[in-house]
């Protein structure tokens, strides 16, 4: 029996009791920290998931919206001489009637006066009053003494709202007073009372008509038309056009250059990012089983609700009116999977019967809520979605939720591991007080046993 025991101990304690701590330690916490390791893993991996789906569904709404901007079909407007004249679009309108000819007869004009010489802006033209008279009014420009001279006049002009502007013109011989009123014939004026004629000490002589106001005389395909400005809009429908030299019997062209999308490849675009998007999605939130594991979004409601949005796109009625108003009509239809695909028959065939329909279906020229347009519509999804009621917000936060729990628990595993290394190493400490004193026990018996047997000669 001694023998054991003595085996046992070994030479001092002989109890290795930093080891057994350690295994005692990794044995009991090992399994918790297995668990949640893996529910950390999980949940990190559902985080960044999420996040990726609900970035590609805002990067798709984003870019679908800025290549419609209601001319996605139009192409760029061209001049066939821009020295005569330049065109642009305008705002919110799809050009119509291209091509088109245009003769520019006559540039609209404003009319023009200065007066004679004097010394220098500067000299004084005494106290008085200028009345200018336009077809708006008659506005009165004072002078008074002290803040009369041709600076001051032409300052108080610019600042009468009559709409004529006034500049100095200086060279070798003095300075001018210029006048100036807006294009067309509309807006001639003139000018009456104290400073009409000049009349003061170093100059005089009147004022000189340099041009009168005229409209501008154009003809758009054979048809004489006459505009205030050669700043021209909707005279071709949806086109503005600014006229910059008159050249009679010179025909310039406008027209539309080749679009940089076509209707049907932009169907196409559409479908493609859209089955990229919904391809994604599935594998995410595959529901596992015996062939594979589950997506990272498996069960997931606000995914789940992201999908369900997305499958109605097809049929959702992108305009109120017209032959067309849905992508179901012009031959997009749901695969099983979620994913689409085109009836390219009956997309050529509603193509060629009424592009224009199809065309304010997909990107309507006045977007509102009845008429949002297939960038509307995902736009719509988007916001409902990620707002702060939305379901992927929802979502994120039950996540991030589950995360801070996650992190809770490791601090709480790292505190009651902290505390069992404590009580394990108080026990050892009174283990290895008692194995001393049994040690001890042990060697004095061992000693009065060799007495007992005469062992101690």
């Amino acid at each position: 029996m001694f023998d054991s025991i003595s085996n046992f101990i070994g030479s001092g304690t002989g109890v290795n009791s930093r080891q057994l701590i350690a295994d005692l330690l990794a044995a009991s916490r090992e399994p918790k920290e297995a668990v949640l390791r893996s529910r950390e893993q999980a949940n990190s991996l559902k985080i960044s998931a999420l996040a990726s789906a609900s970035s590609s569904l805002d990067t798709f709404a984003t870019a679908l919206s800025d290549l419609l901007d209601g001319r996605a079909f139009a192409g760029n407007l061209v001049s066939s001489n821009p020295s005569l004249a330049t065109v642009n679009f305008i705002d919110g309108a799809r050009p119509q009637g291209l091509p088109a000819t245009l003769e520019i007869t006559q540039l609209a004009s404003s009319r023009r006066l200065a007066s004679g010489v004097v010394a220098d802006g500067n000299v004084s033209l005494g106290a008085g009053t200028m009345t200018i008279n336009t077809g708006s009014g008659n506005f009165n420009v004072t002078l008074v003494n002290g803040a009369d001279s041709l600076n001051d006049l032409a300052k108080a002009i610019n600042e009468s709202g009559s709409g004529v502007s006034a500049s100095i013109v200086t060279d070798a011989s003095g300075a001018r007073l210029v006048l100036e009123g807006e294009e067309g014939a509309g807006n001639n004026f003139t000018v009456t009372g104290d400073f009409a004629d000049y009349n003061y000490p170093a100059g005089g002589g009147g004022m000189n008509l340099i041009s009168d106001a005229a409209d501008a005389l154009v003809k758009i395909d054979g048809i004489d038309l006459r505009f205030g400005s050669n700043s021209i809009e909707n005279a071709i429908a949806g086109v503005a056009i600014n006229l910059n030299a008159a050249a009679p019997g010179t025909q310039i062209t406008i027209s539309g250059d080749q679009p940089t999308k076509t209707i049907s490849a932009l169907v196409g675009e559409f479908v493609d990012a859209y089955n990229q998007l919904r391809t994604a999605l599935n594998g995410a939130t595959a529901p596992g089983g015996e062939d594979g594991s589950a997506g990272p979004l498996s069960g997931d409601s606000g995914v789940r609700e992201m999908v369900r949005a997305l499958s109605q796109i097809g049929a959702t009625a992108l305009v109120d009116n017209g032959p067309y108003r849905a992508l179901s009509d012009i031959g997009v239809k749901t695969n099983r999977d979620g994913t689409l695909s085109i009836d390219k028959d009956r997309l050529d065939k509603v193509l060629a019967a009424n592009p224009e329909a199809v065309s304010n279906m997909l990107d309507p020229l006045t977007a509102d809520s009845n008429n949002p347009g297939i960038a509307g519509v995902l736009q719509s999804i988007r916001d409902r979605l990620q707002g702060d009621d939305g379901a992927l917000e929802a979502s994120q936060n039950r996540l991030e939720q589950i995360k801070e729990n996650l992190l809770e628990a490791r601090n709480k595993l790292d505190e009651d591991s902290a505390q069992y290394e404590t009580q394990l190493r108080r026990t050892f400490a009174n283990m290895d007080r008692q194995l001393a004193v049994l040690q001890a026990t042990q060697s004095y018996l061992t000693q009065q046993i060799a007495v007992w047997n005469g062992d101690n000669d």
